[in-house]
């Protein structure tokens, strides 16, 4: 049994959003087996944990956390707001399923420049320091952890006292995707049909389950549910949330610019709705299962193909048929286990095509459900979680962080007078040779590597 800290930036109340949920669904499980903190660096606590401590925490109740722990699961900004973090001697794992630098690009496109590549500047620092520090790190996806070994080997970390301990690199980064529920969703209460103003009994109900977001495409939406209501005039599109649940987060531009389309397109309150607020993680369930089909789009980018969609895997979660825009993850795993269709990027025709074949064909749509209730399984927390529920079992330093910093060596004493002369490499091999053998000479070569490969070479003249 260890003593585990969790910290977010995120709020913890009722009205959620992803990173909140993952970090508490994280606390919930590692709670079996150890002590568990779970920490709110925002001011906002509303939920009393099961099994777990759950609060908000000012830099003193972090720092005294920290001092009790002996494993620190942190992710998002949490490093980049309190730095001392990265400076002390807990095993750490960091949880980068939000590829911070990708969003920030997608986030900030529009802003001026200065603003902007202040923003992208510090989202690239945060990550990279977390990726130095980290004894283990956890990602959503395979692509993810592509990405993010491409970024480890730029910094060095992939090298031989991490490739050694495992060549397959899994106990540095492996994959833990974000879940579900285990136990299934239970229709509670009425909560679309009936209840929303303009949404019958008898309607089609789509839902988008998550926020708008800049980096998501709910106009190419607008447009295909619009055509499609033409011919089908019982659809209705349900956003389950316009205002994201942290007061201190601004209303995404994207929000603005959907509920505009929706009133020029003469939809607004008729064929498109908006919950204006944010639906409570434990009563969305109401809402998903009432719903026809579960829908996403988002633009062609880089941000999309390395990103993980979370608030979609609430449509297997509810055994949604699902259509998605092309791309990302998700994507791949509607079309690779036939969940739904995916459609080329802001093409209203295809997504409009798409949506109206699984409203008018109940067998695909059936199919499509039976099929989301098999692969749901792989995505329940108590399975997602094991990597990290595994790793808190055993946990360990990093192997090269353990012994100092790969990289890192000792400068022998100057020359009393003037630089010293360079040794060749003969003659550094064969000081190394003698204090510390044949083990010594490979560990100072890879040093020189890795400091060449992190610029951290700059040609002196140091005998290491």
């Amino acid at each position: 049994m260890s003593r585990v800290l969790v910290v977010t930036a995120d709020v913890l109340r009722e009205q959620m959003a992803g990173p909140a949920m993952r970090a508490w669904h994280m606390a919930s499980r590692l709670a079996r087996e150890n002590e568990v903190r779970l920490l709110t660096t925002s001011p906002y606590c509303e939920l009393v944990g099961e099994g777990f401590e759950a609060r908000a925490a000012s830099p003193e109740a972090l720092a005294e956390a920290v001092r009790w722990s002996e494993v620190m699961v942190l992710q998002g900004y949490v490093t980049h707001h309190n730095p001392w973090l990265l400076e002390n001697d807990r095993v750490t794992v960091f949880d980068v399923y939000d590829p911070l630098h990708l969003e920030t690009l997608a986030l900030t496109q529009g802003n001026p420049g200065p603003v902007r590549d202040a923003h992208v500047r510090v989202s690239i620092e945060t990550l990279n320091h977390q990726l130095e520090r980290a004894d283990f790190l956890i990602c959503a996806t395979e692509r993810q952890r592509d990405l993010f070994i491409g970024q480890l080997c730029a910094l060095g970390r992939a090298n031989p006292l991490t490739y050694d301990e495992d060549p397959t690199l899994r106990r540095l980064i492996d994959v833990v995707p974000f879940g579900l529920p285990d136990q299934g969703p239970v229709h509670r209460r009425p909560a679309l049909r009936g209840v929303v103003p303009g949404i019958g009994p008898d309607d089609d109900v789509i839902v988008w389950a998550g926020g708008v977001y800049d980096w998501f495409d709910p106009l190419t939406l607008v447009r295909a549910v619009a055509r499609l209501a033409e011919r089908r005039p019982t659809v209705r599109l349900f956003f389950m949330g316009m205002r994201h649940p942290n007061p201190d987060v601004p209303e995404m531009r994207m929000a603005g610019k959907t509920r505009a389309l929706a009133e020029e397109l003469g939809v607004s309150g008729k064929s498109v709705f908006f919950n204006e607020g944010w639906v409570a993680y434990d009563d969305r369930e109401n809402f998903l299962t009432e719903a026809d089909v579960g829908v996403t789009a988002h633009f062609d980018s880089a941000e999309t193909r390395y990103s993980f969609r979370t608030r979609c895997l609430d449509y297997l979660w509810a055994a949604l048929p699902v259509v998605t825009t092309e791309g990302d993850a998700f994507a791949a795993l509607v079309e690779g286990e036939g969940l739904g269709f995916a459609v080329p990027p802001e093409d209203p025709v295809a997504l409009e095509e798409a949506l109206a074949r699984l409203l008018e064909d109940k067998e695909r749509a059936e199919g499509c459900r039976a099929k989301a209730v098999q692969v749901r399984e792989l995505y329940r927390w108590s399975v997602a979680l094991e990597p990290l529920a595994e790793f808190c079992r055993r946990p360990r330093r990093a192997p090269d962080l353990l012994a100092g910093g790969f990289g890192v060596g000792v400068p022998e004493p100057a020359a009393a007078a003037g630089p010293p002369r360079p040794r060749t490499v003969v003659e550094l091999a064969r000081h190394h040779y003698k204090e510390g053998g044949l083990g010594q000479v490979a560990n100072r070569v890879a040093q020189k590597a890795y400091r060449i490969a992190t610029g951290r070479d700059k040609g002196s003249t140091s005998n290491s």
